[in-house]
This record gives structure tokens, C-alpha cells and sequence, in this order.
């Protein structure tokens, strides 16, 4: 018996045969957004069936593709994998998303989601990418959705723009979200987590379960529908984001309490339900930030609880800066006269992303009141979106420093030889330093006065 390219979705044919026909590549794969998340995906896919065509609007990414390259940088085994599939003819690229979408059977989709201005889901690209589908969406095709989106988008947004786009439906349509991290993508994709499935239907949820049986070496979980996968993916960061707020909070009252929060949240954390996270002058990505807003200015009620939480943790680079201002205070120099270092500028070590970090609201604090700042970023060129001036490494033990925040902790920054700087305020957003050796006046975020001199003025205080 053999299975028409476009069948998986309502086929009459054995489920062996329907497996078989997506492993050996008779169901073409269309992947919609070949960027850090995408092209991992795409690749992956593309080792599992064989067939797959990755869609981009940008066309030096389509043309790096096909010439076997990987624009993506620091991902362990991806440039290897996309080499190869591109060799072996089981991967290609195109900046023609209709064209992709009249070459294959199931789409999958992980384009950028964002949030606009006014705080709202921004899926323009989403709806523009539906559009290239269903107008060559034929009878038996599967869609599927890996970027993250407010809960019912499939079924209030995409199923009738499909529709209306295909003029049949006689489709599938699944929410399957993308469950991997900058780093380590190849990893999540392939076994590090369960992979969640929900369709509009069951036969789309059948159908989604059988995509990713072969994805995944890690069990596929079928939930009820595509409106709550779409809650699963979102609720995740909601929890994230909740959590930090609360280290966050916590962590301001340290000087109240008078103990060291993050020695207090670490221990209490030994008892097996709590899982307080860690505390920082913010909290940055594409993630986190925005995913609280596809809840909060989508449904009628209000969302306290999750409004409030934004309020705490967009608020940490304001008390970060404000904690600079003061301990430069007790050491008599002024903002206004200080040289401050940002070490750090995208929103997590290792990686490139700079969306929604908290480096950002920092430098321009900190150039309000009339400080001179430099930053300092082994991931970036420059620091053009940033009120700073990118420096070196080696360049900020000519810079007559001041003080420096430690915002985000890159593995290169443990070269610094603090040794060499006249006695610096330090504010350390991480808790990455141990400046227990040295003359500096050092802060830690949750843990209050860390090393250096600051800690042993604060003994002598304490004597």
C-alpha cells in the first residue's frame, strides 16, 4: 500500500505505513523561520526524514544555508548537522515562503513573536507566514506551530486564516511549542524534555503525536487541545517569571532583614517544595519579559499577580543603579563624576540576544545621572543600542574606572584582574565574584555587602 505525499492528516492508511512514509521523506517538511531556534529545528528534522525545505525571509541566511553554513553561532553540533544535510540533499533553503509551502505536506512555524509598544502580542509575522501557507494548503496537509502565542490563536486566528487562504478545511493544525534554549538547542529538541502536542482536532493531535514520535527520543505528551498546549508553552514562562520576581523582592529587603538573602533562598530551597530562583538586576530575552503580556492584555479579567510581578522585575535595573549611587556616595564620589563599567550586555551568558536585557535600562540610568559608561561584551561587536561606549577587555585598566556592574557573568569576564584597578565600587547583579581579596567596596544583589573593603568596614561596624 502506498501513502499520497499529502495523506498524513485523515489517511486511511496504516499508521506503519504513515510512519514509514514521514521517516523516509515522502511527506515533505517545510520549516518557516530559519533563525536560532528555527534552523536547529529545521536541521533536525531534516536528519529524521530527510526531506525538508527551510523558508527565510532573509536572503544571506538562504544562501549561507544552501552553501552548508550555519549562521548560528555557539551551538554545539549544529553547524556539523546542517553541513551535512545540506550534502546529503535533505535540506535546503528558500526566501519564497509560498514556494516552500506548495513543496510540502507538514509546515511547522517558529517565527518571532514579540510584543509591540502598547505591550500586545505582536503576530504580524505569524499571520503574514498563515497566508504563504494556506495559499498552498492542500487537502491532507498538517500546520504546525512552534513559536510561542497567546492562548486560542490556533483556533481563534489561524484556523480561519488557513481557511479562508486554502478555501477547504480539509487540514491539520497543531500547537507543538518549541521547548529549547540558546546553547543547547540540538539537545532540547532531540531528547531533553517531553515534546507537548495539541491540535484543533483529534485527528490533528494524532497526527502532530506521530511528527514528533520521530523528532524526539523523549515521549510526546497529547493534551487536550491546541488552545492548551499553547497554555502549556506560556504558563512555563509565567512561572519564571513569577518566581524571579519573588527572589527579586526578596532580595531588595536585604539590608532590612540585615542577612544575606541568597544564603537564606539557597537553604530554604534544600526543602523539597521550594524553588525560589535566583535574584538579579533584571530580567532579559525574548522570553520571559514578553510571554506574561500574552496573558495579561488578552483576557478581560485582571491579572494582578502577573502585572505585578513585571512591576518587580522591570524595576531591578532602577535598584541596581540606585545601589551604585549610593555606595559611591559612602566612598564621596558622585555619579555625575564616576566612570562605570557595564559588564555584560546581553540578557544571558554565552549568548548573542540583547531583547528586554537589563543591561540596557541600566547604562541609560546610569548615563541620566551624568556617568561616563562603558560596556563591555565578549558576544557583541558593539554597543550601538546601548547609552555606552564598548570598550575591551584589556582596555578597562586604562579607564580610569569608578565602579562596575556586573549585569551579566560571560565565562570571559573570570579573566578580569581585579587586582589591577584602584578601589572600585562594585555592584554585583549575579553573584559571580569573589573580590573577598581585594580593596574594592562590593555589593552583591541578595547577599548586600559581599568583599573586599565594604565587608570589612561592615565587620568593624558589626565589632
Amino acid at each position: 500500500m502506498s501513502l499520497q505525499v499529502h495523506g498524513l492528516y485523515g489517511s486511511e492508511a496504516p499508521e506503519s505505513v504513515q510512519r514509514a512514509a514521514f521517516r523516509t521523506g515522502q511527506v515533505p517538511v517545510a520549516v518557516y523561520g530559519l533563525g536560532k531556534m528555527g534552523l536547529p529545528l529545521a536541521a533536525v528534522y531534516a536528519e529524521t526524514t530527510g526531506n525538508v525545505v527551510g523558508a527565510d525571509v532573509d536572503p544571506e541566511v538562504v544562501e549561507a544555508i544552501d552553501a552548508g553554513e550555519c549562521h548560528v553561532d555557539r551551538e554545539p553540533g549544529l553547524p556539523e548537522l546542517v553541513r551535512e544535510t545540506v550534502a546529503a540533499g535533505a535540506l535546503e533553503a528558500t526566501d519564497d515562503p509560498r514556494e516552500a509551502a506548495a513543496r510540502a505536506a507538514v509546515h511547522v512555524v517558529i517565527v518571532p513573536t514579540p510584543i509591540t509598544d502598547e505591550k500586545e502580542a505582536d503576530l504580524s509575522i505569524l499571520r503574514s507566514v498563515a497566508g504563504d501557507i494556506g495559499a498552498n494548503l492542500d487537502p491532507g496537509d498538517l500546520v504546525v506551530v512552534e513559536c510561542t502565542v497567546p492562548p486560542r490563536t490556533c483556533e481563534d486566528l489561524l484556523r480561519p486564516l488557513l481557511a479562508d487562504a486554502a478555501g477547504h478545511e480539509a487540514f491539520g493544525l497543531a500547537f507543538c511549542p518549541e521547548r529549547t534554549a540558546s546553547g543547547r538547542a540540538l539537545r532540547d529538541i532531540r531528547d531533553a524534555y517531553p515534546k507537548v502536542v495539541g491540535g484543533i482536532d483529534d485527528e490533528s493531535t494524532r497526527v502532530a503525536e506521530l511528527v514528533y514520535d520521530h523528532i524526539t527520543d523523549n515521549e510526546v505528551l497529547a493534551v487536550s487541545d491546541a488552545t492548551t498546549a499553547e497554555a502549556v508553552k506560556v504558563f512555563e514562562g509565567l512561572y519564571r517569571d513569577v518566581n524571579i520576581a519573588l527572589a527579586n523582592e526578596l532580595a531588595t529587603l536585604t539590608d532590612e532583614f540585615g542577612i544575606d538573602v541568597n544564603e537564606a533562598i539557597a537553604t530554604a530551597n534544600t526543602q523539597p517544595f521550594c524553588d525560589i530562583h535566583d535574584p538579579g538586576p533584571g530580567v532579559g530575552g525574548h522570553c520571559i519579559p514578553y510571554y506574561p503580556y500574552f496573558v495579561i492584555n488578552e483576557v478581560d479579567a485582571d491579572a494582578r499577580l502577573l502585572s505585578t510581578a513585571r512591576e518587580v522585575n522591570d524595576a531591578m535595573p532602577a535598584f541596581t543603579v540606585e545601589t551604585l549611587a549610593r555606595e559611591l556616595d559612602a566612598e564621596g564620589t558622585s555619579p555625575d563624576d564616576a566612570t562605570v563599567a557595564v559588564l555584560g550586555l546581553t540578557y544571558r551568558p554565552g549568548v548573542e540576544e540583547i531583547r528586554a536585557t537589563p543591561a540596557g535600562p541600566i547604562a541609560e540610568r546610569l548615563s541620566a545621572l551624568g556617568a561616563e559608561v562603558l560596556a563591555v561584551d565578549p558576544m557583541l561587536d558593539d554597543a550601538e543600542p546601548f547609552e555606552a561606549e564598548m570598550v575591551s577587555r584589556a582596555e578597562l585598566y586604562g579607564a580610569d574606572l569608578d565602579a562596575a556592574v556586573m549585569v551579566t557573568p560571560h565565562e570571559e569576564f573570570d579573566a578580569i584582574e581585579w587586582e589591577r584597578f584602584d578601589p572600585l565600587v562594585v555592584v554585583d547583579g549575579r553573584g559571580s565574584l569573589d573580590l573577598a581579596a581585594t580593596d574594592h567596596r562590593v555589593y552583591t544583589i541578595g547577599s548586600g555587602p559581599t568583599g573586599g573593603r565594604d565587608a570589612a568596614l561592615s565587620e568593624e561596624v558589626a565589632e
